[in-house]
């Protein structure tokens, strides 16, 4: 899954859901994700009716959160921290912990800094800033 459209995310995490439940076998990447889904039981009704929900829009301005947007971003950052990039994130991530953060406390540290460094990338046209993400991962925006 390197870029898969919307659909094809999606159905991913739809297909998780449904080997789960089925007790199939799942692949590596299966087994990643249904780590996640398992912390999230909010989300759990959504990924049992993809009839209802493959097609539906989360808005942030109705105070909504994507489902499958969450989820992939805890994929995103699984990536990033297995190959510790970029450089010092597996550092950065080590000290949330021993600063007392539990693994989901942390996961989301980094999703936040990571979703704003996104954003901060596709207001400005440049790409993504890393040592602006690792700040924000530290706590601090780039500018402090």
């Amino acid at each position: 899954m390197f870029n898969p459209s919307r659909e094809q995310a999606r159905d991913f995490f739809f297909e998780v859901w449904r080997k789960e439940s089925e007790r199939l076998p799942r692949t590596p990447l299966e087994d990643q994700a249904w780590q996640i889904i398992a912390r999230h039981p909010e989300y759990h009704a959504v990924l049992s009716s993809p009839q209802r929900y493959r097609d539906k829009d989360w808005t942030p301005e109705q105070g909504e959160t994507n489902p499958f947007l969450h989820l992939s971003l805890h994929l995103a950052i699984l990536e990033q921290l297995g190959i510790d990039q970029p450089p010092g994130l597996q550092a950065e991530y080590k000290k949330l912990m021993l600063d007392g953060m539990d693994l989901h406390e942390a996961d989301h540290r980094v999703i936040d800094a990571l979703a704003e460094t996104i954003w901060e990338s596709q207001r400005t046209g440049l790409p993504p800033d890393g040592a602006a993400y690792l700040q924000r991962v530290r706590g601090r925006d780039k500018q402090t």
